[in-house]
């Protein structure tokens, strides 16, 4: 009966050593301390343990504990190969159609870089910058609904999903004036909507895209940080419409530059601050992007915020746009964007 006993008592210590033999800690980093790997999916692989608690996914099956503890603190996760090559070229073909005015989409936003739009033009895809507002259109709104993609946007939103904005980019070849950059910017400062752990972009490469033609850069764990102060940048090539950036961030925090293969989405959060660079090519670089957020978000008021400025200038846009004589807000102007993805509409 002692001999048993002593065996019970004796059984954490053995285990004890078996797990420092198994995770052995690092000569430079104390006893327990996580060691992180490269990992395809832009998360990394932890020899310990994580916590309990994650502030920035919900739990489910689909990530994995080192994923979700990469997007907790980095602000964002690159799922690799995730839209099939025959989606792109189809949602490459219908963005073609639009630009040569061969299909006609209500509420579509069409945008041209700034030194396109000071110079005679074609009515094609070398005119065109970038589409907004795309959910008319079915072939290009499937790209919101697709089942691999909306599985994932269900870690960060829940089951119940409304498609609020909606973009294709075309980054033209810079013109030597450095105009196709985009500012560095967190998403959120143009969204009267919270909260913002509940919202997500997903965003994926129609191409190849890496720093020769104006790949993603992000500031990783900013998405723990507070909305800032935004206005348009002091360029000496001038700036595209709607194009504000941040002007107090830390500089020294290390950018990342996300090179990603066609068919790659990142997923990442609104407070994250990111941009692109100039594109030196001399190709367009495209990419189709999504943000979501939960039915169970809510508006607020943005008067008297950071986000007045935005609020002032989507007002005048609209108002313009739809023909309209009464004061239009920023809520106006995102109920009329956004549409059901899944679930049930509440909110939003």
């Amino acid at each position: 009966m002692e001999d048993e006993r002593g065996k019970e008592a004796s059984a954490p210590v053995r285990l004890g050593i078996l797990l420092r033999h198994l995770f052995p800690p690092g000569p430079a980093s104390p006893a327990g301390a996580v060691t992180l790997t490269s990992f395809p999916t832009s998360a990394q692989v932890a020899s310990m343990n994580y916590p309990k608690q994650f502030r920035y996914t919900l739990d489910n099956n689909l990530l994995s504990p080192e994923q979700r503890h990469f997007y907790d603190e980095n602000g964002y996760l690159v799922i690799k190969n995730l839209v099939p090559n025959e989606d792109i070229e189809c949602f490459r073909d219908e963005f073609t159609k639009i630009c040569k005015n061969e299909i006609k989409v209500p509420g579509l936003t069409i945008m041209r870089d700034v030194t396109i739009a000071k110079s005679e033009f074609i009515p094609d895809q070398k005119a065109v910058s970038k589409i907004q507002d795309f959910q008319e259109d079915k072939e290009l709104f499937r790209y919101c609904t697709l089942p691999q993609v909306v599985k994932y946007v269900e870690c960060f939103t829940g089951p119940d999903i409304m498609a609020m904005h909606t973009m294709l980019i075309n980054k033209p070849p810079d013109p030597g004036k450095k105009t196709s950059r985009h500012p560095m910017h967190q998403d959120l400062h143009y969204f009267p909507f919270r909260p913002a752990d509940r919202i997500v972009c997903a965003w994926t490469a129609m191409e190849r895209i890496d720093r020769s033609n104006g790949c993603l850069v992000v500031l990783p764990g900013t998405h723990r940080g507070s909305l800032k102060q935004h206005d348009y940048p002091e360029w000496e090539g001038g700036v595209n419409k709607m194009y504000h950036g941040v002007h107090d961030y830390d500089k020294n925090v290390p950018r990342v530059h996300l090179v990603m293969e066609k068919g790659d989405t990142v997923f990442f959060h609104p407070l994250l601050i990111h941009g692109s660079g100039m594109n030196k090519t001399e190709g367009f670089r495209k990419a189709i992007s999504c943000h979501y957020a939960s039915c169970d978000c809510h508006y607020i008021d943005v008067k008297g915020t950071s986000q007045e400025i935005i609020e002032k200038e989507v007002a005048e846009i609209a108002r313009i746009k739809y023909g309209v004589d009464s004061p239009v807000n920023l809520k106006d102007v995102w109920m009329v964007r956004s549409r059901l993805v899944k679930g049930e509409r509440r909110n939003l």
